[in-house]
């Protein structure tokens, strides 16, 4: 992975160091590829606008745009970035973000409630589309395709993903780990039985969290806890939770010393955000839009989108805040 000229102001250069690192290793495992560049370089990929900069074109200032989000920091962010950069395309956006789970945020895109939102290509396989966690595709470019083509049926344009994966990892803390010899999911056999798993409240019926814990591995754990998303370290930290369900992209992880155990049955599928349209949107927006949302995805790789989460879950700046941030330095706004 290249290094990132990513903004390292606010003391943050030792922590992005440690997540270049990490970044490297989650991509790997999270993706079944060796290069995020898979996911980049996809056929259905529309070549990019030759500037670099996004161009301001006032007749869009038309047509409104209401943005969505799921419920915690990575999203929000990312529907800021979103926000922010049809905004500089001339765009009238409204911010409708923090709706909860996915099928809430399907639900509103599907009502009219709002446009578009940004859904893990992972995440809609299963939890949509109901394909088995071992039928979904380990590659991310096929991933992405099949998601594109089951919500194509559904008057839904799924835009070109991300370059990072923000997969669902299990972990647990460096003391848990080095007790009970954890290094593999399945080194839990043992153990679960004696152990507590905190999740999202959706978690239980996933394919990608405790339902694919006890199916894929089988796992029976002491007790299964649902819990805000917000706080699936803080449980870590104050151990209340033995093992959380966490994202590769957290910056708490680096932070916290937390140690993920490997997906050695490959359970976990790619979770490139994807950008999800209604086709009537895609049709008023016009060619502008998706140059728009092409352009910013371009330098979203893991180390950038884990420095903008840790902007705003360790620095405490705002989603706002931490988008613009991006945007600027990537030099996307004039």
């Amino acid at each position: 992975m290249a290094a990132t000229t990513f903004d390292l102001r606010g003391g943050s250069l030792r922590r992005t160091l440690a997540v270049l690192a990490l970044a490297a290793t989650t991509a790997l495992a999270a993706c079944g590829s060796d290069s995020d560049s898979d996911t980049a370089s996809s056929g259905d990929q529309p070549a990019q606008q030759s500037t670099t900069t996004i161009v301001k074109n006032d007749a869009n200032a038309a047509t409104t745009i209401t943005l969505g989000s799921k419920n915690f920091t990575e999203q929000q962010v990312l529907g800021e970035v979103y926000a922010q950069a049809l905004e500089a395309a001339g765009y009238t956006v409204k911010r409708e973000f923090n709706l909860g789970d996915e099928k809430t945020a399907l639900k509103a895109l599907e009502g009219k409630q709002i446009d578009a939102y940004p859904e893990y290509t992972g995440t809609a396989l299963g939890s949509f589309f109901n394909v088995a966690g071992d039928k979904i595709p380990k590659d991310p470019t096929e991933a992405f395709n099949l998601v594109k083509t089951n919500f194509a049926k559904q008057g839904i344009t799924a835009f070109p993903p991300t370059p990072f994966t923000s997969s669902n990892e299990v972990a647990v803390t460096k003391e848990t780990a080095e007790k009970y010899g954890l290094k593999n999911i399945s080194d839990l056999s043992k153990v679960a039985d004696q152990l507590t798993l905190y999740g999202s409240p959706e978690c239980r019926s996933r394919i990608d969290c405790l339902k694919g814990l006890e199916d894929v591995y089988g796992l029976k754990f002491k007790k299964f806890v649902p819990v805000d998303v917000s706080l699936r370290h803080e449980v870590l930290e104050n151990k209340k939770a033995d093992v959380s369900i966490v994202f590769t992209t957290d910056p708490q992880i680096v932070r916290n010393g937390e140690v993920l155990l490997q997906d050695d049955k490959g359970m976990f599928p790619p979770y490139n955000p994807t950008l999800l349209v209604r086709d009537d949107v895609v049709e008023k927006a016009g060619p502008d839009f998706e140059k728009t949302i092409v352009l910013v995805n371009s330098k979203l790789d893991d180390a950038v989108i884990q420095e903008l989460n840790a902007k705003k879950d360790i620095d405490k700046l705002t989603a706002e805040a931490a988008a613009k941030s991006y945007l600027t330095e990537f030099g996307f706004e004039k």
